[in-house]
């Protein structure tokens, strides 16, 4: 079956994801795909430089929400390096979409180059903001054709000309070690413009890169922004079968920018564990390539559902109750969506738990 809408999300908490990469590595192209197929009432949260925000303008122009929304779904900070000023523009900002939560399926955070994520996810922590929303994924953009000429930067003059501007700026990071926290930071990993290079290149690029990322997190190729919005926003409610999608366009001229995704899911009744789980789905997780998995695990004598998150090795897991009507075990089990690059993710879940 193809996972070809997304549905919102079932937690009352907000998913946040954050989009980071150098500039020109194709931050906004990817960003517009998704606001435009998703289907979802996403917030945006755009960190660029200067009065003219050139990609907030790209963003307001692929009409993802009508004018009048515009306002309230889309903001621009224009103030610096975001993870610079967190305290004076992020978590204001954080907050009021907060305060709107009921009007959004999630939001949106893309960083401008200069951003170190990690200062990010920590504000994300906050006690003010962290009971209201949960790390949906970090995802990071590779520039394929940059970083085969010897760079990960592919205009190194306007990278430097953005730091030299930036007032706020309190890190000037070699462009390697950002590059590299860029990578540790990351749940998913996108190698964008791969359709200009060869797959021999696509191959070298996740050779080398391979060993700055965190173990099962995956390395894809995509090609002007378009990837299944499920693989980076989340997965629907209910899938009845597991076959492999692709997650690009058919017309595509490379083989090497398809990407086969098995998605699944699973449904049992079982005396589980806690402390078993987190464990668990870390481990399967790696074997087996799990880029996205969602759902509940009913555990005997707790009266709510522990909910469970996971995007590439990133694991959440909080008690929340579930909508009326849900499926519910006489005593413990679980109620899983999974997607993954390896087969056999879901039986080995089955298996551990039973």
């Amino acid at each position: 079956m193809l996972i070809n809408q997304i549905l919102p999300p079932m937690q009352e908490r907000l998913p946040v994801t954050v989009v980071t990469g150098f500039l020109g590595a194709g931050k906004t192209t990817l960003l517009r795909n998704l606001l435009q197929k998703s289907g979802l009432k996403l917030a945006v949260v755009v960190n660029e430089f200067g009065s003219v925000g050139i990609d907030g303008d790209l963003i307001k122009s692929c009409g993802f929400c009508p004018e009048e929304e515009i306002e309230d779904r889309l903001v621009e900070l224009n103030n610096g390096c975001l993870c610079c000023t967190v305290q004076d523009d992020f978590l204001p900002t954080m907050e009021k979409l907060i305060a709107r939560s009921q009007n959004l399926d999630g939001i949106i955070i893309e960083t401008s180059g200069l951003a170190l994520p990690r200062p990010l996810l920590q504000a994300l922590e906050w006690p003010e903001i962290k009971t209201s929303l949960f790390v949906n994924g970090v995802v990071t953009l590779v520039d394929s054709e940059a970083l085969s000429l010897g760079s990960p930067i592919g205009d190194l003059c306007s990278f430097e000309k953005q730091r030299n501007e930036d007032k706020s700026l309190e890190h000037i990071t070699p462009v390697n070690e950002l590059f590299h926290d860029q990578l540790k930071s990351a749940d998913l990993v996108l190698l964008s413009r791969a359709d200009l290079v060869s797959s021999e290149t696509i191959k070298a690029i996740t050779k080398s890169i391979t060993s700055y990322v965190r173990d099962g997190t995956a390395i894809l190729p995509i090609s002007q922004g378009d990837i299944q919005p499920s693989l980076i926003i989340g997965l629907s409610k209910r899938l009845s079968v597991s076959q492999p999608f692709r997650s690009n366009s058919e017309n595509s001229h490379h083989d090497h920018n398809h990407i086969d995704v098995i998605s699944d899911s699973l449904r049992f009744e079982s005396e589980i564990d806690q402390l078993d789980i987190k464990e668990a789905l870390v481990k399967i997780s790696m074997k087996y390539q799990i880029l996205r998995l969602k759902g509940r695990f009913w555990l005997s004598g707790k009266i709510l559902p522990l909910q469970v998150q996971m995007v590439g090795p990133r694991f959440h897991a909080w008690f929340e109750d579930a909508p009326p009507n849900t499926w519910k075990p006489k005593n413990g089990g679980a109620d899983l969506i999974v997607l993954s690059l390896k087969q056999g993710a879901s039986e080995a879940i089955y298996n551990f738990f039973n």
